[in-house]
């Protein structure tokens, strides 16, 4: 795994951790930057430079030996990508250069797929069956993107298919495209075997993404169908949990047996923000905390943040621990804690503040600056992860050491 790629990933999560922290920041003192703007280079910035690149790297790691020369001129040509939105979104926000930076990237991600469709090495069924659906939900989730464009010129940008359209991007990347991609990854470490189980594991994981888009729809074009489809999708979820731990439990003791403590400690906790993310969804079953959960915008940003910084970064950051890219040191343990504690007083703050908001209770005090501080931790953690990867020597990994099994 070259180390230069993976620095420039966690270079992305810097960056976007510096604009998620400048957002909040905007909360108490003026910043000089469009707030609408910065999101949208905040939100591309961690989604595109940080989870896709650090996948796409993971990807070329583990489950190809050909075209080397392809797959690094096209990271560099997607992180060029990134750049120009990263520098484009604070400025203008969805304009003619940002609109071309993105659409480059889009464009980046279909020969992506396309080579790791063709080139892919892997002797698991079960690998290749979580890549290929992944790379699928990838490129299905931009049509979300292309039809924004013929909506926005027909039914304008408040129409209710213009948000159905943004949704079905988010929810296709983040629950298809990003989560199965981290288990095609997580199953192939532990080297989970095809079996009857993993099957119904994986027929109920596609029907419950399929069907649990129903809940973004209803939100903007109500019909209780929507909450029934939503409800059985959210049912079928819960089962796959069941089953996915019913996969992994035999191979739990590989997890311990890790020699680092934190590697064992940051699956620990993906895996417990997985659960937690299926139970806030299990929840939504109930029409009044799915509109709640709508209507009140700490409620989503926690929800997203617990996917993104919960779940999928923490299997990301603990497929690096497990590689020899990280050195044990006091840096590397302390940017850990730093981006766990950040998230965990974050994610709290913004639940409390929330509940509040629903029972009528007002404000938090000082709760902007709390949230400001608290944030403070996530760009610190990820930058002493930075600093120990950089100061490591190790280059590439060997894949006769990358599965868990010592």
């Amino acid at each position: 795994m070259p180390k230069k790629l993976v620095v420039i990933c966690f270079i992305n999560f810097l960056v976007a951790a510096l604009m998620g922290l400048a957002l909040r920041f905007s909360f108490l003192e003026s910043i000089g930057v469009n707030y609408r703007f910065l999101t949208h280079a905040h939100s591309h910035v961690a989604m595109l430079g940080w989870v896709y690149l650090l996948l796409f790297t993971l990807f070329v790691h583990y489950f190809t030996n050909d075209k080397p020369k392809v797959f690094n001129r096209l990271f560099w040509l997607t992180e060029f990508a990134v750049i120009g939105m990263m520098v484009s979104f604070p400025l203008q926000g969805y304009a003619a250069i940002s609109i071309s930076f993105s659409t480059l990237h889009i464009l980046c991600s279909y020969y992506f797929a396309y080579l790791i469709w063709k080139y892919h090495k892997t002797n698991s069924s079960v690998t290749q069956k979580l890549l290929k659906t992944a790379l699928l939900f990838m490129v299905i989730s931009t049509l979300g993107v292309w039809c924004l464009g013929p909506i926005v010129s027909t039914l304008g940008s408040t129409s209710a298919f213009y948000h159905i359209a943004i949704q079905f991007f988010l929810h296709f990347q983040f629950n298809g495209w990003f989560l199965i991609a981290v288990l095609a990854v997580f199953f192939y470490l532990l080297k989970v075997e095809n079996s009857r189980v993993f099957k119904q594991f994986f027929n109920l994981l596609i029907m419950s993404t399929l069907l649990t888009m129903a809940l973004p729809i209803q939100w903007y074009a109500p019909h209780k169908g929507l909450l029934w489809l939503n409800g059985f999708g959210v049912i079928l979820q819960v089962v796959a949990l069941y089953k996915f731990f019913q996969l992994i439990k035999p191979r739990l003791n590989v997890l311990v047996a890790v020699k680092s403590k934190l590697t064992t400690y940051m699956f620990s906790f993906a895996l417990g923000c997985l659960v937690l993310k299926i139970v806030f969804q299990f929840l939504s079953v109930l029409p009044e905390f799915a509109e709640v959960v709508h209507n009140h915008h700490n409620f989503v940003i926690g929800f997203i943040h617990l996917l993104m910084l919960g779940v999928i970064s923490g299997f990301l950051f603990a497929f690096i621990l497990k590689s020899d890219l990280i050195n044990a040191s006091k840096s590397l343990s302390i940017g850990i804690y730093c981006f766990l504690l950040g998230f965990v007083l974050t994610e709290l703050l913004l639940l409390i503040q929330g509940v509040m908001f629903y029972f009528g209770i007002g404000l938090l005090s000082n709760y902007y600056l709390l949230l400001f501080l608290f944030s403070i931790f996530l760009p610190l953690g990820i930058g002493f992860i930075l600093f120990n990867i950089m100061k490591n020597k190790t280059e590439k990994l060997n894949h006769k050491n990358d599965t868990l099994y010592f």
